[in-house]
């Protein structure tokens, strides 16, 4: 594996599972000191150091934040990939829900960003990611609420990399399609027809599939290396060509 990573310290919120999991993996495998920030840490990989995490709380993400920098020696990458899901259209869900997702999956980067930024600004190589969702630029039925949380996430991405590049902090966001996570299997599970509701997922993608948490990884390792120190404010895709690609349908065989 490339060593592109040696030296470099870095933080992964929801680290233990799904995405977070392979991009522990994906650093660690290069090089890459990591701290896990998760609410069950103790599902991580072994090599990381395992911290346990409530992102929609400020005082345990202060803790676990400044806990990491202390364990690893600094922090020079910061990846915001703890969330959670969320279902229905803009009706099917009360204000409580509304406020509860949005306090994770958006307030939640807030406030691993805003207790990283003085470590980060000490770094040679900070660089940020954020997950976003092919949800933040394609309408998906029965995901109101998730793809607001996650429409959220695009802009404030944005902005903070408008705000931290004279600091030499770079910000993106990686922007998965329909990946093959836990939730993605829990929400298969619940299906009448778990087999039919699969493969209407694969056939929503034009590769024909679930996109793998260990694709999205190697594109937020990408996004974070510095080996791309010009990369900067921009949402890289990994959804299968489903937001820009519009292909005919498949003719049946005649």
């Amino acid at each position: 594996m490339s060593a592109e990573f040696e030296g470099l310290k870095a933080i992964v919120t929801g680290g233990a599972s799904g995405i977070g999991a392979a991009t522990v993996a994906h650093l660690l495998a290069r090089g890459c000191a990591v701290a896990v920030l998760d609410l069950a840490p103790q599902s991580a990989d072994p090599r990381a150091v395992a911290i346990q995490c409530d992102v929609s709380n400020t005082a345990s993400v202060n803790s676990a934040v400044h806990l990491a920098a202390h364990r690893l020696g600094g922090i020079d990458i910061l990846m915001n990939n703890a969330g959670i899901g969320a279902q229905g259209a803009v009706d099917d869900n009360d204000d409580e829900e509304w406020l509860r997702v949005l306090n994770v999956n958006v307030l939640g980067m807030v406030r691993t960003t805003r207790a990283a930024l003085p470590y980060l600004r000490r770094s040679g190589c900070a660089a940020v990611v954020n997950t976003s969702s092919i949800a933040a630029t394609a309408g998906l039925p029965q995901r109101a609420l998730y793809s607001a949380s996650k429409g959220a996430v695009l802009s404030l991405t944005l902005a903070m990399a408008a705000d931290h590049i004279r600091e030499g902090i770079r910000v993106n966001c990686v922007s998965p399609g329909t990946a093959d996570t836990p939730w993605v299997g829990r929400l298969l599970e619940q299906a009448e027809d778990p087999a039919s509701e699969r493969a209407a997922l694969n056939s929503r993608q034009p590769h024909g599939r679930l996109v793998s948490p260990a694709e999205v990884a190697a594109a937020i390792g990408y996004l974070a290396s510095p080996q791309n120190g010009s990369t900067t404010g921009i949402s890289l895709a990994v959804d299968g060509g489903m937001n820009g690609l519009r292909l005919r349908p498949v003719e049946a065989p005649r």
